[in-house]
């Protein structure tokens, strides 16, 4: 008999990097994370299937992800990357062991491990997957394995764009994409970074009230039908974030925003959004803490690979966390064997933690309920080394030893289990907060403005050219405008330059394509467009290669009746 259903949701992004640097950062974050994370996955997905177990998982890849994992250029980048670590890690088997080096047979043992390791992946991505995970993760798609979910485009943050018709290229586009790679509709999306927002009433430069639809109802336009956000935003309370950090966030003063009142919701059941049949599920607070949280949960047991510390010579990772309290330095010897007792333990609590989640709740309320979790792809395997094997005991576990919870993808879960009520949500994120402040702040505040800018100066060329003009020069140039668009508005860059991960380079990265951007609406404007600038620009951002620009033309707004209402600020 069945206690309840569990979702498990992986959200897999990174921002473009094709031929813009390679470390430490640019196309090596990439490699390392189709190493370290997307390969093991579709592994860990493979095995199960071959034991006649579905993994049920969702995996959001968001399209400017997809279209990275799909270009060619990448992919032999890829091959090259593993090529080097092999290289490197073969000079420490010949340097191991050393008798001044203290525990070198150990190092010995590991840097074979490694070897064996960056060779079996090497070996999944050509011979196995031909070289195209894309395929291999439609393959999985197709065979019931786990369901592909979208999400904007290139992660464009979607409550503060100005318009509503860059915010429906963003989907429009993303959604597109996602179907055009794995031949199929996604029926869920990320929204990027969970930024959502109401839908508002404003003053338009004509002096009348207007109504600035809600996200949902871009989403309904898309044929998106539900989407994910964190604990608090459906439960209220406040943001684990704003639990854990109080005062300096990054290099800016972080300034929390009030408690907010229990709403008397909760995340065991997804809920239908009041503007748009679409629904929203939340994030299970305790299932994900337990996963995700680096000082308390799973990930931050001493057995595990550290990820901080790299030998000088190879850059493997020999060592293990140790505690969380012991220098970098000090580290001890990493122990593979023993990293794998320690998750067998872990999935085995996880397991009946969830089991118990469920079955309490319906002893408490007479009914099944859900327990969603959602994180980042790149926590297992990257981050979390061991997370990927983490992954395949959880679902091989439920399968095998508990079967009374239920395993679905999102989609699955919404189709047999559709939401009974409506609920409003707020204006929220994951980020620090819950609210908007990571993506716009005194540090970040200058790119919105420009943003904006260039939202309307694309919008007011593509309506220019309401037909795909003859000329073909021309036509690539709108296209090209378009694709430069999206990938300004790409949310890393403001959060990269709030927690000054990457701040310089990611604000090198903004200016560069708002410059190709202007570069190239100025050759139109002025009807001189120069073939061999646009074939350079063409050459390095090459996504969204059936873009059509027109997706940009304007949205006509509607004027609402001058009653009542609440009035929100229009972005100029």
């Amino acid at each position: 008999m069945s206690v309840g259903q569990f979702v498990f949701m992986l959200h897999s992004h990174l921002p473009y990097y094709r031929k813009a640097g390679m470390w430490p950062f640019g196309e090596e974050n990439l490699y390392e994370c189709m190493a370290e994370t997307y390969i093991p996955l579709l592994n860990a997905i493979s095995e199960l299937y071959d034991e006649g177990i579905k993994a049920k998982l969702t995996v959001g890849i968001t399209p400017i992800l997809a279209e990275q994992l799909n270009d060619e250029h990448l992919k032999h980048g890829f091959v090259e990357y593993l090529d080097s670590r092999i290289a490197k890690v073969s000079k420490d088997l010949e340097r191991y062991p050393d008798e001044k080096v203290p525990h070198s047979q150990h190092l010995k043992y590991l840097a074979k491990y490694y070897f064996d390791w960056f060779t079996n992946i090497k070996d999944c991505f050509i011979n196995k997957y031909g070289m195209d995970l894309i395929a291999a993760f439609k393959k999985y798609q197709d065979l019931g394995c786990i369901e592909i979910t979208t999400s904007g485009a290139t992660h464009g943050f979607s409550p503060l764009l100005a318009t509503d018709a860059n915010l429906n290229a963003q989907f429009k586009v993303g959604s597109d994409t996602t179907k055009r790679l794995f031949g199929k509709k996604a029926c869920g999306c990320w929204l990027p970074e969970c930024a959502y927002r109401q839908g508002y009433e404003y003053v338009g430069k004509d002096g009348q009230k207007h109504w600035r639809p809600a996200i949902e109802v871009t989403l309904q336009n898309n044929d998106i039908e539900y989407f994910f956000t964190e604990s608090h935003v459906i439960e209220g309370g406040n943001s684990i974030g704003n639990r854990r950090v109080i005062g300096v966030y990054g290099n800016i003063e972080y300034i929390p925003l009030p408690e907010r009142p229990a709403t008397g919701y909760d995340t065991y059941s997804a809920y239908w959004l009041p503007d748009a049949q679409v629904a929203v599920m939340g994030r299970n607070e305790r299932a994900g803490y337990q996963v995700w949280s680096a000082a308390d949960g799973y990930p931050g047991d001493g057995c595990f690979r550290e990820f901080h510390r790299k030998d000088a010579n190879s850059g493997m990772h020999y060592w293990r966390i140790t505690s969380s309290k012991t220098d970098l330095g000090d580290k001890m010897l990493y122990d593979p064997v023993l990293a794998l007792n320690k998750i067998n333990e872990n999935s085995d609590h996880y397991t009946t933690l969830i089991y118990h989640m469920l079955n309490d709740y319906k002893k408490a309320t007479g009914k099944e309920g859900l327990v969603m979790v959602s994180f980042d792809t790149e926590l297992f395997g990257h981050w979390w080394f061991e997370g990927v094997e983490f992954i395949k005991q959880v679902i091989k576990k439920f399968n095998t030893y508990i079967p009374e919870v239920e395993r679905m993808t999102a989609g699955e879960y919404v189709h047999s289990h559709p939401p009974k009520e409506a609920i409003q949500i707020p204006e929220s994120s994951w980020g620090q907060g819950g609210h908007f402040y990571v993506w716009n702040n005194h540090l970040t505040e200058w790119m919105w403005p420009i943003i904006h800018a260039c939202e309307k100066r694309m919008s007011a060329i593509a309506d220019k050219y309401s037909e795909i003009p003859e000329d073909k020069l021309l036509h690539r140039a709108l296209n090209q405008l378009a694709r430069e668009n999206l990938l300004l508005q790409s949310s890393d860059w403001p959060f990269l330059i709030t927690t000054w991960q990457a701040k310089d380079y990611a604000t090198d990265r903004f200016r560069e394509h708002v410059e190709r951007f202007e570069k190239i609406a100025d050759m139109i404007e002025a009807g001189s467009i120069d073939d061999s600038a646009l074939k350079e620009i063409e050459s390095i951002d090459n996504c969204f290669p059936v873009i059509d620009y027109r997706v940009y033309q304007s949205i006509e707004e509607g004027v609402i009746p001058q009653q009542s209402a609440k009035l929100a600020p229009l972005y100029n």
